[in-house]
């Protein structure tokens, strides 16, 4: 019962992201790419914005609409925690303010949170420990 309100609250945290990358934080997130990621990916930071934004719904909807699922979601959503913390380094060492992350604090309190994250995606989508 505790992992599954704990995956509906990431799934949750999950389609709010989302929603954000792609409405009213959107151009506030661009300062959070860095520029070898557009190189990297041979597109602009606006494009990246808007793919994690996707991404990240259809992360939060997969941990409710793919139950049969919930291991390899949990580790597909832990793998994006892992893929955009370069993301958050940057946001932090170059100081810059985006959406919710307007102080040296905050920012650097998102980085110690982002293990915490991962570490949720996988714990709340694991049978590990399950009575049965």
């Amino acid at each position: 019962m505790t992992r599954a309100v704990a995956r509906w609250a990431l799934a949750a945290l999950l389609v709010a992201a989302g929603a954000s990358h792609l409405t009213w934080g959107r151009r506030g997130y661009r300062i959070v790419i860095p520029d070898w990621a557009t190189r990297l990916f041979h597109t602009d930071k606006d494009t990246i914005v808007v793919a994690s934004g996707v991404v990240e719904l259809m992360l939060g909807g997969a941990l409710v609409a793919l139950p049969a699922e919930r291991r390899r979601v949990g580790w597909a959503v832990a793998g994006f925690f892992v893929a955009v913390f370069p993301g958050n380094v940057h946001q932090w060492r170059t100081g810059r303010s985006a959406p919710l992350m307007r102080t040296d604090r905050a920012r650097f309190v998102r980085l110690l949170l982002q293990p915490l994250l991962v570490a949720w995606a996988l714990w709340s989508t694991s049978d590990r420990f399950v009575p049965r």
